[in-house]
């Protein structure tokens, strides 16, 4: 089971970009998935999470910017981020809450499952 995120890159105050993230392997459920960051020398923040019903829930600092969606038959959760600034420079992480796989004989979970980062970098 991998979580692979993917479209961060370099853009200017004002620009956008849409981040994707692809869950893989022999998944049954995927239940709330989200986006975190790190910038450097700052903890891990939220950004954005969408639940299985679609319900959604943002960070004051994107709200109106950003905008979280998720297609449940690609297992894929997206990040369209609009308006972006150079506070917004971090490195995005997907997360899943709880997802749970076929491992061949039997059903298992996971929990709290991140992603590989991608880096997001707003020049003024």
């Amino acid at each position: 089971v991998q979580l692979q995120a993917s479209g961060g890159g370099l853009v200017q105050a004002g620009g956008s970009l849409r981040l994707s993230c692809a869950a893989s392997g022999n998944i049954v459920t995927i239940n709330r998935m989200g986006w975190y960051r790190q910038a450097p020398g700052k903890e891990r923040e939220l950004v954005a999470v969408i639940t299985s019903g679609g319900s959604t829930s943002y960070a004051n600092s994107v709200k109106g910017r950003f905008t979280i969606s998720r297609d449940n038959a690609k297992k894929t959760v997206y990040l369209q981020m609009n308006g972006l600034k150079p506070e917004d420079t971090a490195v995005y992480y997907c997360n899943v809450d709880h997802l749970t796989y076929y491992s061949g004989s039997s059903y298992s979970s996971k929990y709290d499952y991140w992603g590989q980062g991608t880096q997001v970098t707003v020049s003024s």
